[in-house]
């Protein structure tokens, strides 16, 4: 009977062990609601101009921020762009950053980390004297110095940070392998004849990739800090585009406002803060529940 398969009963026992888990309920809720935005931007804060529709519309260019307002209802920042586009639009720039960064440094990490551990010898010994000398740099003084040497962009951004994220995964898939291609069901299939990339694509890594995914989404939303991080430094989009950490930056010299209203100019700072801060912590709730469901050590407790 398909019912009683054991892939399909554990299939059903970690589905219900994450949804019985009121972080992972937080976490899928707020991803939901992001995700919800980003769909349906259009037609929440419908773009001025339909071919440049990242670009924040603004009223005038006074440098002083104004208030929330009809016309502006989470109010403007600096230069008189709208916040409230900006987070809304912002929502998809979002989700290209820690997806097209998570895509790319998987894609780079596990074939590097399942090479690694199958092979072992002289091919471990290199690839993973490279994961160390990668480690050795700090991640942001890495990431930004590839930004300078290939001109700020959004683009740039998530490229650099891509050659940078994969250096945890290789570790960790490669430790899981070493054990599994003992396992008798390899062994099996190296006797049969089955070509080495077939065994790593069929055996291994389906067996030894979830540890990843796990880490993979918990470093979705710390990718996009990152990347909101440089943004703010001046490395990332024009000025204007809708990018979380580029309107921090245009209410930098509003954090703290005139000594006789310090809380003023609020709205510049709490809105798209309040987006990063909800953002990763979806992600970072949602990484917390595949891991206590996945993990050999807490999922029959």
């Amino acid at each position: 009977m398909i019912e009683n398969h054991p892939r399909l009963k554990e299939f059903k026992y970690t589905f219900i062990r994450i949804f019985r888990n009121p972080t992972a309920i937080l976490g899928f809720t707020l991803l939901f609601v992001f995700i919800s935005v980003a769909v349906f931007a259009p037609y929440i804060a419908p773009p001025k101009n339909e071919d440049r529709p990242y670009m924040m519309p603004h009223y005038g260019y006074s440098m002083s921020p104004k208030a929330p307002s009809e016309k502006a209802i989470f109010g403007t920042t600096e230069g008189q762009y709208d916040i409230f586009y900006g987070v809304v639009w912002g929502t998809r720039t979002a989700f290209k950053i820690g997806i097209y960064i998570i895509i790319m440094a998987l894609l780079i990490g596990v074939t590097l980390g399942t090479i690694a551990g199958y092979y072992g010898g002289i091919v471990d010994e290199i690839i993973m004297r490279c994961v160390d000398v990668v480690f050795a740099i700090p991640f942001l003084v890495l990431a930004m110095a590839i930004v300078v040497s290939f001109g700020r962009g959004l683009n740039v951004i998530i490229f650099a940070i891509a050659l940078i994220a994969w250096r945890r995964y290789p570790r960790v898939i490669r430790s899981g392998i070493l054990n599994l291609r003992e396992e008798e069901f390899i062994q099996a299939a190296k006797v049969m004849g089955v070509p080495d990339w077939k065994i790593m694509i069929r055996h291994i890594i389906p067996n030894a990739v979830f540890p990843v995914i796990v880490i993979a989404f918990m470093d979705c939303g710390s990718f996009v800090l990152i990347a909101a991080f440089m943004s703010f430094l001046g490395l990332g989009a024009p000025k204007g585009f809708a990018d979380w950490g580029q309107m921090i930056a245009l209410a930098r010299n509003y954090i703290v406002g005139p000594p006789e209203a310090p809380l003023k100019y609020w709205f510049t700072i709490v809105y798209p803060g309040g987006a990063i801060i909800l953002f990763v912590l979806a992600w970072n709730l949602i990484g917390d529940a595949f891991r206590d469901a996945f993990d050999p050590k807490l999922r029959r407790k």
